[in-house]
């Protein structure tokens, strides 16, 4: 997700100050995993997997996040070793810029521009393919979105989409788009200090939908009705600000949080919620690139991979 140009915001994540944009290898940026049994140290991670697709149908491919960046490069993101994979760049035929993706259990991409388009892009081959989205249906034309299952124990999913306004932080809610007819249909604002604001989105494959919202000095972190779009268990990201540029996911049971301040590389973020709770910087500096959508199957794991 990515703002306005006409928006100034210091990003700020702890202490720790992002630098300049690094030259990093265009294909691929590692870093050492942690060792103290968070996910960052994993052993058995997706794509490190023998077997094409498991019993649920999913693939590996599936089950990794992928980030699509300013520079419209898509890359695929292993949390396990903290490792983003160069795909290709995405050359839709769109007048903006991409602003938001979501990632569908077949492994798909589903990727919004700042100009209301909405495509689907292979995470192989980083190719587009036109969708037929109306753009700008009610009042929706940049927009969070991320994919959740009906429920738990589920595989069939919908694709839930929160409404970002051309200026400022504001929204209209949540809402929810039918791949059949391509129709959005607005679902409810946010509650309490959360109406009104802006959000990304993440889901997962037990049917629960997640937040990450503009909120200052810090952002938040909460828990979305899938059906009327009020919030709950919010949490304050302290230290973390969402910035000009910024995405998050849900993989191994913990939030993974993609911000910058619009101008340096992006870093990422990790709220344990599988251990401790512990929210720290897992990587100061993605690379040359700045990370303005992410995205994440049904496919991803619900616990940490053993």
């Amino acid at each position: 997700m990515r703002f306005g140009e006409g928006r100034f915001a210091l990003f700020v994540i702890g202490s720790l100050l992002l630098g300049a944009c690094s030259s990093a290898p265009t294909q691929e940026t590692t870093s050492k995993p942690s060792n103290n049994g968070s996910p960052g140290g994993f052993g058995n991670t997706p794509g490190n997997e023998t077997s094409p697709t498991g019993t649920d149908g999913c693939s590996a491919e599936a089950r990794l996040v992928y980030v699509v960046s300013q520079e419209r490069d898509l890359y695929s993101f292993n949390p396990g070793s903290l490792t983003f994979t160069k795909i290709g760049q995405i050359n839709c035929n769109a007048a903006g810029n991409p602003n938001s993706m979501a990632i569908d259990r077949a492994g798909t991409a589903w990727v919004n521009y700042s100009d209301g388009s909405l495509f689907k892009v292979s995470t192989t081959t980083a190719s587009c393919t036109e969708t037929g989205f109306e753009k700008g249906q009610s009042g929706f034309v940049k927009f969070g979105m991320a994919f959740a299952t009906n429920g738990e124990g589920s595989t069939e999913e919908t694709l839930y989409v929160a409404s970002v306004d051309e200026v400022g932080d504001g929204g209209r809610g949540l809402g929810k788009i039918d791949l059949t007819t391509m129709k959005l249909t607005p679902l409810g604002d946010y509650s309490g200090n959360l109406q009104g604001e802006a959000a990304e989105l993440t889901g997962t494959g037990d049917g629960k939908l997640f937040g990450f919202f503009t909120t200052a000095p810090h952002a938040t972190l909460a828990q979305i009705d899938k059906s009327k779009g009020a919030t709950s268990n919010d949490r304050p990201l302290t230290g973390v600000s969402t910035g000009l540029a910024w995405a998050f996911s849900f993989w191994g049971g913990d939030f993974w949080f993609y911000t910058s301040d619009g101008f340096s590389a992006s870093s990422v973020t990790q709220l344990r919620t599988s251990a401790n709770n512990e929210l720290s910087v897992v990587k100061q500096n993605v690379g040359n690139f700045r990370i303005v959508g992410a995205g994440v199957s049904t496919c991803a794991p619900l616990t940490p991979p053993r």
